[in-house]
């Protein structure tokens, strides 16, 4: 049975959306969506390269933009060998006058900075860093919030050839030094305090910690907050003081040279180094933002997330769509004595009149058990496109956006990763919004969806693979083994075919439904089932705070067990979980009825807001 249609674009997106105009341009009626999909995996080259052009990167694209290797059709082949670009220079091109960030915060500050000072910034700072003796392919670390500074210094880097690679200032020491670590930083950016839920946190001595366990940091730029005194070898300069004002003269270098480095989660063992390209990152970002996003150079997007999650580099690149973003430093949700304010980020979003809006499914549960409606606070009037990522989002939340936020608005709940810095499964300004899907595959990525007979399958689950390649794939794994580590991890499996670890199902229409991560798949009889359909049941359910669901082995079979995490005032009785299993009977199928309920006091959640069912289940079964 088909969805039903929540949201159908104008008319006028199929003559006048960038995706129209970009496939009028390369022959296709843009009504004829399957057949431009099918061109863009088909001849790589050639659509990779009108991106390249309708985009207006800035760089020499060579005569090659594609090289098959027939041995290894997709790890070894090779996108524009001969181009050289920079991606900081890309996203400063544009009006000086134009204002391209703010940074805002939970209490409501915002800052604002046109596209010369922002240029200016990145100039002297980029000055400060080859001072300090950076040069094309060493390592710059942050640990900061999402304001300027870690803007400034993510781009700095890039512009002299760096490679990026950033933490959030909430993680511990382990946690970074697990992670920038393995990559041996010369620079590191940092704050001495931030602040987060209206309360203040110190961190200048675990910077000092942090340092003084990496001798390779020389430089510590202190970025604001409480005082960080000198550790180890490196001295302190504060960010102003930091570099000489002067041209921004950025470093182009090859299409493939890495950019930046971003961590899985590590949530069962040491954080996994995934190293990006230049070129490819900024040819999937620019096809992601401007074609299946819709972004003009008006627009601005603001996506809640910290420095260290993929999104915010994500989001970073809507610069070189001439476009704008605003940062948000703080809680999206704030804890008052009379309950909690849901309100600062649509408040941002009227302030700087953002067009584009990404949250996660976490976020979107906790509004609705607040009875919060943002259309009843804000105009909202700007706001075009709302996104969602980190989880699969459930049918329940897309009637509760088009309920409560606004009803003409296009709503993208997207599926990616680390791993690709992008989209596998988004929206698109000529689709149809259905209940509880994805929209659409992602342009330039043959992604399907194979049974256990390696057979693509519509309309049944299985394992998410793409079969082709493309241009933002990692260069490698971060460290001794790692080319061989990252092949282990996503072709191992099907060899040259690139299995994600996602359960999913795809449409007829051509959208797709996420149930889960593989890993967390449960096994109940032998019929395998995911996570998602149990969430979503159980968000149903008044007295349910939060879920986790997950395998745990039982007289030779896997039986499903639910952990719950109640309100306050609720207790887990024989009334409260029949009525549990009733609903997931309803809403999902008799197989992912939990055998057994707990009631726990919370639910662990990797740093980026992804549930760790595996984790739970390994500490269940004793395992390590």
């Amino acid at each position: 049975m088909k969805s039903p249609i929540l949201w159908t674009p104008a008319s006028s997106s199929l003559r006048e959306s960038n995706l129209a105009v970009f496939s009028n341009s390369v022959g296709v009626r843009p009504e004829d969506y399957e057949t431009l999909h099918r061109w863009s995996v088909s001849d790589k080259g050639a659509f990779w390269s009108a991106v390249w052009d309708f985009a207006g990167i800035v760089g020499d694209k060579g005569d090659r933009a594609f090289v098959p290797n027939e041995a290894h059709p997709m790890t070894k082949a090779s996108f524009f060998p001969e181009a050289t670009l920079n991606l900081t220079e890309n996203m400063l091109v544009g009006d000086d006058k134009q204002i391209v960030v703010t940074e805002t915060d939970e209490q409501g500050h915002n800052r604002s900075y046109d596209r010369r000072t922002l240029r200016s910034l990145v100039a002297r700072t980029a000055n400060g860093l080859r001072a300090a003796g950076v040069e094309p392919g060493d390592r710059v670390a942050g640990v900061l919030p999402n304001r300027i500074e870690n803007l400034v210094a993510l781009l700095a880097t890039i512009a002299v050839g760096g490679v990026w690679s950033s933490c959030s200032p909430d993680f511990g020491v382990a946690a970074i030094t697990d992670r920038i670590g393995q990559i041996e930083p010369k620079v590191l950016f940092a704050v001495g305090s931030y602040r987060y839920g209206s309360k203040t946190f110190e961190t200048g001595s675990r910077i000092q910690d942090i340092a003084a366990a990496l001798p390779s940091i020389k430089q510590i730029v202190h970025c604001g907050g409480n005082e960080i005194a000198t550790a180890g070898r490196a001295s302190v300069t504060s960010f102003a003081d930091f570099g000489t004002d002067g041209p921004l003269e950025p470093s182009r270098q090859p299409f493939s040279h890495p950019v930046y480095v971003l961590y899985t989660s590590g949530t069962t063992g040491a954080p996994k180094a995934i190293v990006h390209s230049a070129g490819g990152v900024l040819l999937q970002h620019l096809k992601e933002h401007l074609l299946h996003g819709d972004v003009r150079p008006a627009d601005r997007l603001l996506w809640y997330t910290n420095t260290a999650w993929m999104m915010f580099h994500w989001m970073v690149s809507v610069l070189a769509c001439r476009a704008g973003i605003v940062l948000y430093d703080g809680a999206p949700i704030l804890k008052r004595e009379d309950g909690l304010e849901c309100g600062p980020l649509w408040r941002a979003c009227d302030e700087n009149r953002v067009s584009h809006l990404g949250i996660s499914p976490k976020y979107l549960a906790t509004l609705a058990a607040e009875s919060y409606r943002p259309a009843d606070h804000n105009a909202l009037e700007e706001l075009r496109w709302l996104m969602s990522a980190g989880a699969p989002v459930a049918p329940d939340q897309f009637d509760w956006v088009y309920q409560n936020v606004k009803t003409d608005l296009g709503f993208a709940s997207i599926c990616g990763g680390t791993e690709i810095l992008g989209c596998f499964l988004l929206g698109s300004p000529i689709h149809p919004v259905r209940r509880g899907e994805l929209t659409t595959r992602a342009l330039g990525l043959d992604v399907h969806v194979f049974d256990d007979r390696n057979a693509p399958v519509i309309g049944q689950r299985g394992d998410l693979v793409c079969t082709e390649p493309f241009p933002s794939m990692p260069l490698t794994f971060w460290g001794e083994g790692g080319l061989a580590r990252y092949h282990d991890t996503y072709f191992s499996e099907r060899r040259e075919i690139w299995t994600h670890g996602d359960i999913a199902e795809i449409a007829a229409e051509g959208s797709a439904i996420v149930h889960g991560r593989s890993d967390a798949t449960i096994k109940p009889g032998g019929v395998r089932i995911g996570s998602a359909e149990v969430y979503a049941a159980c968000e149903k359910v008044p007295e349910v705070e939060d879920a986790i669901v997950f395998g745990a082995l039982h007289d030779g079979d896997e039986e499903v067990v639910l952990g719950v995490k109640l309100r306050s005032g609720s207790a887990l009785n024989e009334e409260l979980a029949a009525r549990l299993r009733r609903e997931i009977r309803e809403l999902a199928s008799p197989f992912h009825v939990p055998r057994r309920i707990h009631q726990v006091r919370d639910i662990p959640y990797t740093l980026n807001g992804k549930r760790v069912e595996k984790a739970v289940k390994s500490v269940v079964a004793g395992e390590p």
